[in-house]
């Protein structure tokens, strides 16, 4: 197959407890693994639906593209998520575009195999769906975020997010190459004013770089701050 041209609080306990991998192996799911490089396109918006898609390694952009050309970051998806599910409800093309940020691997699966699987192995259909459920509510908080919070608490939960805050102890490493640029367009606001707030950041202690952006849970401070 060529290469065929998924913000948010902590985890909900649905989407902490479903183990995509473990899914994928035991209901014997037919795929086939792709390689992207950096910045790489894996679909456009508007290309036809026809496959789903799970990051086993890497990370991966959505955006949208409105009609003057305008790009918005949507979502920045690391290993063990899914994207392009949309194709799932029927939708003929796509509503946003997918890159990869950096080396990324992939498994692609067929719409109509993945709607197989769903269909036969009930028990693992619920906790997809109760996956997806989570994802939507992620969604919804970051529209809450965007609507009422000011752009240095919205940089602040989008690197929380990032780094996967509340999933292990201690700080992670951001996904490669998540650029000033992609922060910017995913907070709403410029790259100068990103900038500006990085700098403060590290000078409170709230993140450092020490071969790649690392944030320390002191960052939550700002989100919560009133």
């Amino acid at each position: 197959m060529s290469k065929v041209s998924g913000s948010t609080t902590r985890k909900s306990p649905g989407e902490r407890s479903f183990d995509a991998q473990a899914f994928l192996d035991s209901a014997g799911v037919s795929r086939k693994v792709v390689e992207f490089q950096r910045r790489e396109i894996i679909f456009r918006q508007g290309d036809a639906c026809e496959h789903i898609f799970f990051i086993q390694k890497g990370g991966v952009k959505v955006s949208v593209l409105n009609n003057f050309g305008r790009e918005a970051v949507v979502g920045v998806l690391g290993p063990g998520e899914f994207f392009g599910e949309g194709c799932l409800t029927g939708v003929p093309l796509r509503m946003a575009s997918a890159a990869a940020i950096t080396s990324t691997t992939v498994l692609a699966i067929e719409k109509k195999e993945m709607l197989r699987v769903l269909h036969t192995e009930h028990a693992l259909s619920d906790r997809f769906i109760s996956y997806l459920l989570g994802r939507n509510i992620r969604l919804e908080e970051d529209l809450v975020d965007q609507l009422f919070n000011s752009s240095e608490r919205r940089l602040a939960r989008t690197l929380l997010l990032l780094a996967r805050y509340g999933e292990q102890g201690e700080p992670q490493k951001i996904i490669a190459n998540v650029s000033q640029e992609m922060l910017a367009e995913m907070v709403g606001t410029t790259r100068s004013r990103v900038n500006f707030f990085l700098n403060k950041f590290r000078k409170l202690g709230f993140i450092h770089y020490n071969g790649g952006l690392h944030v320390d849970s002191s960052l939550l401070s700002v989100v919560l701050h009133e």
